[in-house]
């Protein structure tokens, strides 16, 4: 497969095996209970609601991880299902202008959920200033999100795709793509399966910062 554009609806947008892609659009929808979902309100306001916690009420721009999946009812979104993976609940945003990190080509990115330990999924916005041609690159592993705000192009070798807020995206594992703006940012929120990065058990800051006299 190539990059993928999804149009935002409510239920099951694509199957990928241990990973599942939903929508919804004012309707509600149930996300799978036997995986940890990972979503983001891309309009309106959405009731979130899961066994444990009851009702929230995000608004566009914020993102959430529910373990043990739940519902989404009101405005619209997207949310990626990973089955045989236990996230930490968390409700997050909304997005902030630009993000904390230096990216490739003048872009900046902020790990929005970071992976509880190493290797485990994450979260990312990335944003892309005006007038960038981003250097053509590949991952090792599929990236899935939406586009939040602005408008631009994803580049690949199978076409140019138009990109416009509230529009989900797949991209394979090792497609080679590029982002392309014009007068306007771009904002991404951008989910990876897997990371190189994040805490051990031999590795994180209260362990680290963990000092025992010697006697």
């Amino acid at each position: 497969m190539v990059f993928t554009p999804l149009a935002i609806r409510s239920g099951l947008l694509l199957d990928l095996g241990d990973i599942q892609i939903w929508g919804w659009m004012e309707e509600p929808v149930a996300l799978p209970s036997s995986a940890t979902a990972f979503g983001m309100i891309t309009a309106g306001q959405t009731q979130l609601r899961d066994a444990a916690t009851g009702s929230f009420g995000l608004n566009a721009g914020m993102f959430f991880v529910l373990p043990d999946g739940g519902m989404a009812h009101g405005g619209s979104g997207l949310a990626i299902a990973l089955a045989g993976y236990r996230g930490l609940r968390q409700i997050g945003g909304p997005l902030e202008t630009m993000g904390r990190l230096r990216y490739i080509d003048g872009c900046s990115d902020t790990l929005l959920v970071c992976p509880p330990r190493l290797g485990d999924p994450c979260l990312n916005h990335l944003h892309i200033p005006p007038h960038t041609d981003q250097t053509p690159h590949t991952h090792p592993s599929v990236r899935i999100g939406v586009i939040l705000r602005g408008t631009g192009e994803c580049r690949t070798p199978a076409g140019v795709y138009s990109l416009q807020p509230g529009m989900g995206w797949y991209i394979p594992a090792g497609c080679l793509h590029s982002f392309f703006t014009r007068d306007e940012s771009l904002d991404v929120i951008a989910w990876h399966p897997d990371s190189d990065f994040g805490p051990r058990d031999d590795d994180h800051p209260m362990i680290n910062r963990t000092q025992i006299p010697s006697r």
